[in-house]
């Protein structure tokens, strides 16, 4: 009888952990689930504040760079008026890069303009009116 009262405690028992187990693994199945669900909520808010923070970044670094290049051209503009003035104005600044150019170039020919416009080596080819 000890048997059959030990065998029919451990059915019990048997009986009663697989009625936990079955109400118990849905919960905890809908709880993981719930734990994923946020760590993933998460994990999108994150990457989203980082993507925020590298686009405020980026502005940043674009407004200075303007800064820089509008202080550059302001720079540029200011030596070229010292220039130009010590030249004798725009067109004496002009005529000095102009034969700066000259003097740089070493592989191309090129035609120099003298009176009324007309480069010497062409004036041979241009036929002369005649009187």
């Amino acid at each position: 009888m000890k048997r059959t009262a030990s065998a029919l405690g451990s059915l019990i028992l048997i009986i009663a952990i697989g009625a936990a187990a079955m109400y118990i693994l849905p919960q905890w199945n809908v709880w993981r689930a719930d734990l994923a669900g946020q760590a993933a909520l998460a994990e999108a808010e994150n990457a989203r504040k980082v993507q925020i923070e590298e686009a405020k970044a980026q502005l940043e670094s674009a407004r200075y760079y303007a800064e820089a290049e509008i202080e550059r051209a302001k720079g540029v503009a200011e030596a070229n008026d010292i220039i130009a003035d010590g030249l004798g104005g725009p067109d004496g600044y002009l005529r000095y890069l102009w034969i700066q150019k000259l003097g740089q170039n070493n592989q191309d020919v090129i035609y120099i303009p003298t009176e009324a416009g007309i480069p010497i080596l062409e004036a041979g080819r241009i036929p002369m009116a005649t009187e």
